[in-house]
């Protein structure tokens, strides 16, 4: 049981994870220190969708299903639910390439703007 808790867990934690990558540069807008986290973030998730690397999240996943006894993903919500959105069924590396665009896209139209909103030093007199 505790593994499949902990799988679970894991999912909601890529879920969110990847929410963050996409979204996470609107939390920059508000929270400068923010974007100490997200940068990283978002190369990570480019470089997953642009190269097709492997995400250890989902290896630490099927390890832990498989140390609870299950042989895939079925039965409960977040199964259902959650990992449609993470795992999308007919996933192609040119469909790849284009959601690593998207996350291109939005983070440089959110980064233009917190450039732009960034203070400007003032000369020292």
């Amino acid at each position: 049981m505790l593994y499949r808790l902990s799988a679970d867990g894991l999912v909601l934690f890529h879920l969110l994870f990847i929410l963050f990558v996409l979204f996470g540069g609107l939390l920059v807008l508000k929270w400068r220190g923010v974007l100490w986290w997200h940068l990283p973030a978002v190369c990570w998730g480019i470089a997953v969708e642009f190269f097709h690397l492997f995400c250890p999240l989902t290896d630490w996943e099927n390890h832990l299903r498989q140390a609870a006894g299950q042989a895939g993903y079925q039965g409960g919500f977040i199964e259902h639910y959650i990992l449609p959105v993470i795992y999308p069924a007919g996933l192609t590396p040119g469909i790849q390439v284009l959601l690593g665009s998207v996350v291109v896209l939005v983070n440089a139209l959110v980064y233009l703007q917190v450039i732009r909103q960034w203070p400007r030093r003032q000369p020292s007199r």
